[in-house]
């Protein structure tokens, strides 16, 4: 029983050294290179348990799959229109081929911080390039809703890759954004007074278009008074011309008859008086109320 027992163990601590030797895992965070006598063979992406030959002849090299993030140093560039522009960009990346990654990156303490490192220098190239493109306005301006900005960060998330991609790092950048934008102390007064004054010539331009629409509305709407009021004249003028006519007219009749004309004229006054009902003391011997005493009748008669 006791050889038996010790045959058992014997076969389990085999098998163990067979699994060390022969056998590595691979986590779900991780990516694996194994090389043989000294060469990357064969990258492994997936996780799970792994067959390798066992040492000297095959080592297996595991790498930190996850994203990894960090800030880039400020650095200095010239915008478009030559303004010392400051900017810093946060990323994030992760390793996409270790085959490719691990040679670069094999003889590193840290093959992160290395990578990292990297990342920085094309980093400083490609922001440069992208600002070099760009007016400071496309960096600073409130009136387009941010797409000029996001347009920037797009140009300098292409570039960073296409100089990845050149090089063969074996690693992909899953995103980047620009973190600091800053103008250094001497030109930054300079900055905002050139906005003030850009500023300024806006305003000016919006008022001298405003002030000739005014004019424009001002001088139609005198060109129109002045149409109604000559029409208005005219209307007058043969408004007077008919009443002259018609008193002309009348001055005929009142020409055959003066005492017609004087009773009418007393009617008119009598009429006057009594428009609001009043309570009138009077002389009727004084006109135009001796037309109490009665009508003359040598006023009905109108000479022929």
């Amino acid at each position: 029983m006791k050889r038996i027992l010790i045959i058992v163990i014997g076969v389990v601590l085999a098998i163990i050294v067979v699994l060390l030797l022969f056998t590595f895992q691979v986590r779900q965070s991780e990516a694996a290179v194994v090389t043989t006598f000294g060469k990357a063979t064969r990258p492994i992406t997936e996780p799970g348990l792994k067959w390798k030959a066992p040492w000297p002849f095959q080592l297996v090299h595991k790498l930190d799959q996850r994203v990894q993030n960090f800030e880039d140093i400020p650095t200095e560039g010239l915008t478009r229109d030559s303004f010392n522009l400051i900017t810093s960009v946060y990323v994030g990346w992760k390793i996409t081929k270790p085959e490719e990654f691990y040679p670069k990156f094999a003889g590193a303490a840290n093959p992160i911080t290395e990578a990292e490192q990297n990342l920085r220098n094309l980093l400083g190239n490609a922001k440069n390039a992208v600002v070099g493109k760009h007016p400071l306005a496309d960096f600073v301006s409130a009136t387009d809703n941010g797409t000029n900005f996001i347009a920037i960060e797009t140009e300098m998330l292409a570039a960073v890759r296409s100089r990845l991609q050149t090089n063969n790092y074996g690693l992909e950048i899953e995103f980047l954004g620009l973190k600091k934008l800053q103008l250094p102390d001497p030109v930054t007064q300079n900055v905002f007074d050139r906005m003030t004054s850009e500023r300024k010539l806006l305003a000016d331009k919006a008022q001298n278009e405003g002030e000739a629409e005014a004019t424009k509305i001002r001088s139609e709407a005198d060109r129109r008074a002045a149409e109604l009021l000559a029409d208005a004249e005219g209307k007058a003028t043969e408004i007077r011309g008919q009443a002259e006519a018609k008193a002309a007219e009348s001055l005929a009749v009142f020409q055959q008859n003066p005492k017609l004309a004087e009773f009418i004229f007393e009617l008119n006054a009598l009429e006057g008086s009594l428009k609001d009902k009043s309570t009138l003391i009077f002389d009727w011997h004084t006109p135009p109320f001796d037309l109490f005493k009665g009508v003359p009748t040598n006023l009905l008669a109108v000479p022929k």
